[in-house]
């Protein structure tokens, strides 16, 4: 309800924006939730399960090993379907309803494989090409799920058939953000280690950022200026750290949880949260700056005690960062002044503000944006 009271609210003030003035009100950020290492039917998993579901993400993707421990039919139902059922297309199990439309986009890990090479995985979900490894659009982001399992019979090298379906599915794509999502990690200060059979040219073929699990922790590195991450702590265990590798550029392995992802045309920001929803790591990307003033979407949100704001300027110019109502009534002010060109940043702490939806509104001489922020 709170989604379709939120859109409400939008469409509404949209009108109002445009009989004030004709302001240009940019599309919401795609928000979607990235899970890992999860398939295992307990307080862990339900508690990360409903931190993820009170983002109410547009859909869910996973890391691997979503069926603990034998990757059994038997189990999948009760480690996926118990938690995740409404996110999920074409659902039979005995959880509750399914989906409209599929909204749960998992890849293998090796529990997966544990039990005729799969066979229980694919039977369970619907997915778009031949569900081992596929690719889909939304919105602004292609997404392209790689099966990293040495049974895969289209082979996990960079010049492996899979591998060149990879690299020519990056280079075709028009998209402005290309998400790469697979179990094994390229390179992980874990257990497991680097899986160097992964190791691929990702940020020459046109990735954007990958994402993997295996290792129960979660690490964000960056390898030759281009970001890995892993996220393997979605409920099944708690793995200990091996050396930090060079590139890693933070860890953590205390608590279970989840990546909150949230992707305008110009940013994709990362970000991990325990399940008691305790902000562990953000991580920004940018596009190349706009011609155009441009507000991107605050994070973390829905916002709880304390939001950070965004903005690029391309020159000099004097701009106002209000938060305004629903009524488009101005109820607080982060910025006002001459600013410098560039990226900027700006905290609102939320001061006992009532729950509901806000604005955000940065405006100057010609220009006017605004996106949306809920506070629970």
């Amino acid at each position: 309800m709170l989604g379709l009271s939120c859109r409400r609210w939008q469409h509404t003030f949209c009108f109002l924006l445009l009989c004030l003035g004709g302001l240009t009100v940019p599309a919401a950020a795609q928000r979607f939730a990235a899970i890992g290492d999860y398939g295992y039917a307990g307080p862990a998993e339900r508690d990360v399960a409903n931190l993820v579901k009170s983002w109410d993400p547009e859909f869910i993707i996973t890391l691997g090993d979503n069926n603990y421990e034998l990757g059994d039919s038997t189990t999948i139902d009760q480690n996926v379907g118990q938690y995740y059922h409404e996110y999920i297309g074409n659902y039979h199990g005995r959880y509750g309803p399914s989906a409209s439309t599929n909204r749960f986009f998992p890849v293998p890990g090796n529990h997966d494989y544990y039990t005729n090479n799969g066979e229980p995985y694919r039977r369970y979900f619907t997915l778009p090409g031949n569900g081992r490894y596929y690719d889909f659009v939304r919105d602004n982001v292609h997404f392209f799920a790689v099966n990293s399992d040495p049974l895969e019979p289209d082979g996990i090298t960079a010049g492996s058939v899979q591998g060149r379906w990879l690299q020519a599915a990056l280079a075709a794509a028009p998209e402005p953000w290309k998400v790469v999502y697979l179990h094994h990690a390229p390179y992980s200060s874990g257990w497991h280690g680097n899986t160097a059979a992964l190791q691929w040219p990702f940020k020459q073929w046109g990735a954007s950022v990958v994402l993997a699990g295996h290792d129960h922790h979660y690490e964000r590195l960056v390898v030759d200026d281009f970001p890995y991450f892993i996220n393997g702590l979605g409920g099944r265990s708690l793995y200990r750290l091996r050396t930090p590798l060079p590139e890693s550029k933070f860890s953590f392995t205390g608590e279970y949880g989840a990546m909150l992802l949230n992707a305008s045309p110009d940013s994709l920001t990362l970000q991990f949260f325990t399940r008691n929803r305790t902000l562990i790591d953000r991580y920004t990307l940018f596009r190349a700056g706009s011609a155009t003033p441009t507000l991107y979407p605050l994070f973390p949100n829905p916002v709880q005690e304390t939001a950070t704001v965004e903005f690029f300027l391309p020159a000099a110019t004097t701009v106002e960062l209000r938060v305004l109502n629903a009524l488009g009534q101005e109820i607080a002010r982060l910025r006002e002044g001459e600013q410098a060109p560039g990226w900027h940043r700006a905290s609102w702490p939320r001061n006992g503000l009532a729950a509901g939806v806000y604005y955000v509104q940065l405006r100057g001489s010609g220009f006017a944006r605004v996106v949306r922020a809920v506070l629970l």
